[in-house]
């Protein structure tokens, strides 16, 4: 049996990994990656977790803006330079490695080449306990690489195996999503 303060050391979740931008206070922007992350309920609404000691979720209260962009497995490396630490002087030199493109609806920036990208406004945010807030927004633009959109003309087995979104198993591993297989739904389901 797992203790419950130890139980996410020992065994693996699996999370999406997604690119999480904000505005720094001097107008530049800071990207950071986030696995605690995704839809809440099936509207406009995106989260992710953060802890109120780090930069991210101070950019977002004091901005009441951020960006996600959803990498594929070939930006490993680029994910990895986004949870590089800050120089002295509060800086992430590795973040110039980045290549970045503007928010079209918010004064944001999104990764190239990730597969979907969403522009968020803060909806609010839900301190959960002293080192963990939940960060929710509305999502006020989406968009996405047009290989990456689903088709009824086209399978989605093929579709992310394509596309290979980036998954992190916490605590300590990645995987490009690439073998799927439909769920098996009971024909009664409904959502």
């Amino acid at each position: 049996e797992l203790s419950i303060e130890v139980v996410w050391d020992r065994a693996f979740t699996v999370a999406p990994l997604v690119i999480v931008g904000t505005k720094e206070p001097d107008g530049t922007f800071d990207l950071a990656p986030k696995h605690m992350a995704m839809p809440l309920g099936w509207d406009d609404r995106y989260c992710f977790v953060c802890t109120p000691r780090h930069r991210t979720y101070r950019n977002v209260e004091r901005h009441g803006i951020f960006t996600v962009s959803f990498p594929n497995q070939f930006q490993i490396v680029q994910t990895s330079l986004a949870a590089s630490r800050r120089e002295l002087d509060g800086t992430k030199p590795a973040l110039a490695a980045l290549p970045t493109f503007p928010a079209r609806a918010i004064d944001g920036v999104l990764v190239q080449g990730c597969y979907l990208f969403l522009e968020c406004e803060l909806d609010r945010l839900l301190e959960v306990d002293d080192d963990a807030a939940l960060v929710i927004g509305r999502v006020v633009a989406a968009s996405a690489r047009e290989d990456a959109i689903r088709n009824p003309d086209r399978d989605d087995a093929e579709l992310l195996r394509h596309t290979s979104p980036l998954t992190y198993l916490s605590p300590s591993r990645f995987a490009s999503v690439g073998e799927t297989h439909s769920f098996p739904f009971p024909a009664s389901f409904h959502r």
